[in-house]
């Protein structure tokens, strides 16, 4: 055994480590092709330039880089817990939607460049990916520690042993990340689960009290919410019980493939649905603001083919985290414009009084409206699985999503009664047409919604699109390195859009319809339909369960088929 003895300091750094110099594709064997990392990966290694503990790869190769996560690692050690903000570059709640219902929407073309993936990649998925054989060359531990300055050329059977101590290595990095996935505290996945479900449906909702009545519409927000809730958690004690993570894998696991086609083509017809009504009422916001602004009259059909230009290219982006910035400015617009819906209504009534003349209790000709909305408004269940994985403490996701649930049924039926009592039977599709044109506030809240609602449709449309692309394209398949693979995949992300453009032109002049029939026929199997049959399959012991999973399934396909039914005959008459 020959040792080769390195000076301990005083030298110049001429002798130290080149990791700069030499790029990190030539580490481990990949056969020269790097790939970019995936949705799945993003969650557990996204960068966060606040917390020192998640440095870059590039930072790792710096100098005395070891040594900095090591003492940050040894800090957290010593003085507790780092805060976990998951929200707090916008970016991880998108990451969700790489997660959609469960399923691995997974891309292996998000970087456009080299330079961006090492750049973004962290340490702990670099050490994975290259088999920790820096490590050895470093003459470093797990977390970067310096352990000697001698570098040590041994014999067969110490290589050997090398081998098997990366191996160990490798295994405790990969335990380590297995912890890191559950990180997500019960405030914030409360939040998450208030961005999840709050949206534009709201807006939707004066209209269909008045389809409704206000007495059946509350009444049936409130039941609406508890049998939503329960199919939650049906949902969410079945996959835990099965053991998968997704969605679609849960019905394929209990009945096979089929039923996860069904369940994958729910999800895709409820997210192209929501972006088709999105346009429509991006395009009436528009349309009244620049008639009222600019006194400039384009029919609803020019401002959704406006949209088509807008959204085309936004669905080309591979990376998910592209869209944080327009969803971020998304939210705060929306936040914004229901204030001022809460605000005005609650004005108009305290200057006008009530319209109680023009109210009525039950609307026996259109009450089927008013089911599909109140489902339309609950859409947030492809994220039901996502945050439930990401919680550092499962166990507190149903007290969490009963509360989330409780606080948008308030939102829900306050909005709908405070709007429908101010207008009565005047009162608008999109309620923002109910308030003065000619005030600034109004016009001003009218552009930003639009604009908030513009920004946020790619992000509806990307679980639709991702699932179609997997299912159609060879699983390896792959843009990267073959454009014309690429160009298929970006002229099918286009046909995708155009579908869902065209599906708002044949409901524009029907928004209140369109809506309810999207929810009646897309989402009321998402909530009422699948998950009691889940259900009803793995807890098949107990008789009780299985009642109350028979009677919501057999309620969610009569209303499903009534409502839709009914939806279209009043469409077409």
């Amino acid at each position: 055994m020959n040792i080769n003895i390195k000076k301990d300091s005083g030298g110049n750094g001429s002798d130290l480590p080149r990791w700069n110099d030499s790029p990190v594709g030539s580490l481990g064997s990949f056969n020269g092709r790097r790939r970019s990392m995936s949705f799945s990966e993003s969650v557990n290694f996204a960068r966060n330039t606040q917390n020192p503990l998640d440095m870059s790869a590039q930072e790792m190769r710096g100098l005395n880089g070891f040594r900095r996560s090591f003492i940050a690692h040894k800090s957290l050690k010593l003085h507790g817990k780092t805060p976990n903000f998951i929200t707090r570059n916008f970016n991880e709640f998108l990451t969700l939607y790489g997660h959609f219902a469960g399923e691995d929407l997974s891309e292996d073309e998000e970087t456009e460049t080299e330079v961006e993936t090492d750049e973004d990649e962290d340490e702990e998925a670099a050490l994975l990916r290259h088999g920790i054989r820096g490590l050895r060359h470093q003459g470093a531990d797990r977390y970067g520690e310096e352990t000697s300055s001698m570098a040590i050329d041994d014999d067969e059977g110490s290589s050997e042993n090398n081998d098997i101590q990366q191996q160990q290595q490798l295994k405790q990095q990969q335990q380590h990340l297995h912890k890191k996935k559950r990180n997500t505290s019960t405030t914030k996945a409360v939040l998450l689960l208030l961005k999840s479900f709050v949206g534009t449906g709201v807006l939707f909702l004066p209209r269909a009290f008045h389809n409704g009545g206000w007495l059946f519409s509350t009444l049936c927000l409130l039941f609406c919410a508890t049998v939503s809730f329960y199919c939650f958690i049906l949902l969410i004690d079945t996959k835990t019980a099965v053991g998968v993570d997704g969605y679609g894998e849960l019905g394929s696991r209990l009945f096979g493939p089929k039923l996860k086609f069904t369940v994958l083509s729910s999800i895709v017809l409820s997210q192209i649905g929501f972006a088709a009504a999105y346009t429509v009422f991006t395009a009436t916001n528009l349309q009244a603001f620049f008639k009222h602004v600019f006194s400039l009259e384009y029919s609803l059909i020019f401002w959704i083919m406006i949209q088509l230009a807008f959204y085309l290219p936004l669905s080309l982006t591979r990376n998910i985290a592209r869209l944080s910035a327009t969803a971020l400015v998304a939210d705060l617009f929306i936040l914004l414009g229901l204030v001022y819906v809460y605000y005005y209504s609650s004005f108009y009534i305290w200057n006008h009084g009530i319209a109680s003349d023009s109210m009525v209790s039950f609307n026996k000709s259109d009450w089927t409206l008013f089911i599909g909305t109140a489902i339309f408004t609950y859409e947030g269940i492809g994220l039901l699985i996502p945050i439930h994985e990401s919680m550092e403490k499962p166990a507190h996701f149903k007290p969490a999503l009963m509360y989330v649930i409780l606080v948008v049924t308030i939102i829900f039926i306050s909005c709908g009664l405070i709007c429908y009592s101010a207008f009565g039977a005047k009162v608008e599709t999109v309620i923002l047409l109910n308030f003065p044109s000619n005030s600034i506030f109004t016009n001003a809240v009218q552009l930003i919604y639009a604009l908030a609602i513009l920004l946020s449709t790619p992000l509806q449309l990307f679980p639709a699109i991702k699932i179609l692309e997997n299912k159609i394209f060879h699983k390896n398949a792959s843009g990267k390195f073959d454009a014309k693979v690429k160009w298929r995949k970006n002229y099918f992300r286009a046909f995708v859009v155009l579908i869902a453009v065209i599906i708002a032109w044949i409901g524009a002049n029907d928004l209140d319809k369109f809506v309810s029939l999207i929810g009646s026929f897309a989402c009321i199997p998402l909530i009422y339909i699948y998950p009691p049959l889940f259900h009803y399959k793995v807890f098949e012991n107990n008789k009780k369960l299985q009642a109350i999973d028979l009677a919501i399934l057999i309620f969610g396909a009569l209303v499903m088929s009534y409502t839709s039914w009914q939806t279209i005959a009043l469409w077409i008459h």
